[in-house]
């Protein structure tokens, strides 16, 4: 990804930041220090506000989607004792996290939570533009903008370079793209198997309709006149249910109707970011979308949203003519590996 010029700056220095990348600290440091000078207007920051930020930045990512970060990685391992310690939602928005480690950052144990951020990353940050030899040696040249480098370390503050102020906040979307890019390309290596994991970077402002689900499967329901919910065995009228994520939606990030199941709605709040026990499950959940999609298909073989399941099969039609147990071979080779990933990414199976 190509930054905008300037004559006057030294972009090659701010492209090559996350060079030479082991860990998410930059990615996240850079972004924070942007959004203070952006939104905020400040240009001199306390570290342990950066620091705030960074966690906050990099919550929901760790805590709701459960995204793994690396081995190594303090960002990872300190937001869980964060939130243990603070007893913070797994859901919060970025600014309520960020208040809250704010709040508490005279707290002893707190601070020594967080310290492990100060101690280099404001030094290393900088390397595109100082070659790093010490902390100290830093500092100094730091303080001089030398190389004409993003900002000058003093004590516990840092001073963004006036010359940058402009750059920053004309460019801001652009450089917020260009830090979200390469951390999507580092994260993607660490979760392979990860479905749409661009858009588990940030909390979503909010999740997308389920009219046309809904429509779906009242349809359905309407021509068969009653359906069972495979968890709690009580009869579904149209209108009179909720749809529940088969393998949560916190893990696929999308509606699609191969993973959606009219439920009693006492289920979403039971069942929540839990996976389902396949050995109990998958079979009743089989057999029901393979009964509305043949249903369905047959009252409309060019409904939109039936290429959906084009994800899981690559003809609606060959699919809709497989017999019950090929179309359940389907959906355990679908959803096996996927109930598998999310559970050593740290998704719990639900206890009923």
């Amino acid at each position: 990804m190509i930054l905008p010029q300037n004559n006057k700056l030294p972009i090659s220095a701010l492209a090559g930041i996350f060079n030479n990348t082991s860990a998410t600290y930059k990615f996240y440091w850079f972004v924070t220090i942007m959004e203070i000078v952006v939104k905020e207007h400040k240009t001199k920051i306390s570290l342990w506000e950066i620091i705030a930020g960074m966690i906050a930045e990099s919550w929901y990512p760790i805590h709701f989607f459960k995204l793994s970060f690396g081995k190594s990685d303090s960002l990872y391992t300190q937001s869980l004792a964060l939130q243990q310690e603070l007893n913070i939602p797994i859901d919060a928005d970025k600014k309520k996290v960020k208040q809250l480690l704010i709040d508490n950052i005279n707290d002893n144990h707190i601070k020594s939570l967080l310290r492990v951020f100060s101690l280099n990353v404001p030094y290393r940050f900088l390397s595109p533009w100082i070659k790093y030899t010490s902390d100290k040696n830093v500092i100094s040249r730091s303080q001089q903008f030398e190389n004409e480098c993003l900002y000058a370390i003093n004590g516990e503050y840092i001073d963004v370079n006036s010359k940058w102020i402009d750059y920053l906040s004309e460019h801001y979307l652009i450089l917020k793209d260009f830090a979200f890019w390469n951390l999507t390309e580092f994260l993607q290596k660490r979760n392979p198997n990860v479905p749409n994991l661009p858009s588990k970077l940030i909390k979503p402002i909010q999740r997308d309709s389920l009219i046309k689900q809904h429509k779906y499967w009242n349809n359905y329901i309407e021509t068969v006149g009653n359906l069972k919910c495979i968890y709690t065995g009580k009869t579904l009228l149209p209108k009179n249910y909720d749809l529940d994520h088969f393998v949560p939606w916190s893990f696929v990030s999308h509606n699609l109707l191969w993973n959606l199941i009219p439920a009693d709605s006492s289920i979403n709040s039971s069942k929540s970011n839990n996976l389902p026990p396949l050995d109990i499950y998958l079979k009743p959940f089989s057999h029901i979308q393979h009964e509305a999609l043949k249903t369905l298909y047959e009252k409309n073989p060019n409904d939109n949203i039936l290429e959906d399941y084009l994800i899981v099969y690559d003809s609606i039609s060959d699919l809709v003519n497989l017999s019950e147990s090929d179309f359940y071979d389907v959906y355990r080779k679908t959803f096996s590996p996927m109930v598998q990933t999310a559970e050593n990414m740290g998704f719990k199976i639900w206890q009923q």
